[in-house]
């Protein structure tokens, strides 16, 4: 493990900067419960010091859910899904494909914890770094519903063409796409340029470029740390009953639910929205007893109100 290892994508909420202070209050925990996943931020910061005996994931968003499960489980496929040149048209057709036959093929998900789609995660994670603002794969836009309640694979255009159709692809960054969004990975040593200047046998003084492999170099070191990662899809609440917490002498769980909206949140930020801000904190309160149990919980400031105990 490395502490300097992140999500390839940006995530609104990702909470990178505080891993080392959780860790440091959680120590070397026997079981690591995180029910909202999003970047696995705090997951991927976990020192390297630390024995990572169990360590459960879950997320509501299949998407998100399948790029995580496909990683872990072959990082080439996705990587070469992944590496392609940003281009508007591809990024318009590939939403909608995505937001049609994806979604479809990732209903397997929640039943089945070996399900996933490297094409599907490679063209999200594309996407994703391509996208400006929200609203990526959310299947919220011009689509009409058939009389299955199924998206319609034609864009609606009785409204001027919003939606995915006027969509433009970031343009900040000189179109360089997912590969704009790599990270320094410690001692592997990518950099979050478009040159690695260090990564195992290509040799300490090599540099090269991502074109010559660094996404696939990456997706690797990922699904490195992934690989005893269990990686769920679905409610919350399923990850953290007494049954799922049983293991180990001490169990830290990671609670980074969707904001309140009363608190100001912008509330199309994710694909799976939701209003479960109070019902976590009573999970915590409710179980911020139990000696076995280190929790902690994430919220605008005043949004929670602890006992002090």
């Amino acid at each position: 493990m490395t502490e300097d290892l992140k999500a390839p994508f940006p995530w609104f909420g990702g909470k990178s900067k505080v891993a080392p202070w959780i860790w440091e209050r959680f120590g070397d925990v026997d079981n690591y419960v995180e029910p909202f996943a999003g970047s696995l931020a705090v997951l991927l910061g976990r020192t390297s010091t630390h024995t990572a005996k169990a360590e459960t994931v879950n997320d509501l968003d299949s998407y998100l859910v399948n790029f995580w499960r496909a990683v872990a489980a072959d990082p080439d496929a996705v990587a070469q899904a992944a590496d392609w040149p940003v281009n508007e048209v591809d990024l318009s057709a590939r939403h909608l494909w995505l937001v049609n036959e994806g979604r479809a093929r990732l209903t397997r998900l929640a039943g089945d914890p070996d399900a996933y789609d490297a094409k599907i995660a490679g063209w999200w994670l594309w996407g994703i770094c391509s996208w400006i603002g929200s609203g990526w794969c959310s299947g919220v836009g011009p689509w009409v519903a058939d009389e299955d309640g199924e998206l319609s694979k034609l864009p609606h255009l009785g409204n001027a063409g919003n939606g995915i159709n006027r969509q433009l692809p970031h343009l900040g960054d000189a179109g360089n796409g997912i590969n704009r969004r790599l990270q320094h990975l410690g001692d592997a040593g990518i950099g979050i340029n478009r040159q690695l200047p260090h990564l195992g046998s290509f040799g300490p003084n090599k540099i090269f470029r991502l074109e010559d492999g660094a996404i696939y170099a990456y997706m690797r070191v990922l699904a490195n740390r992934l690989r005893r990662v269990r990686v769920c899809c679905g409610d919350w609440q399923r990850v953290v009953t007494t049954g799922a917490l049983s293991y180990g002498e001490t169990v830290g769980v990671f609670l980074d639910p969707p904001y309140a909206a009363e608190v100001g949140r912008d509330m199309s930020l994710y694909n799976h929205e939701s209003d479960v801000s109070a019902a976590v904190r009573e999970w915590a309160i409710a179980n911020g007893g139990n000696p076995r149990y280190k929790i902690a919980l994430c919220g605008y400031e005043g949004e929670h109100d602890l006992p002090k105990s």
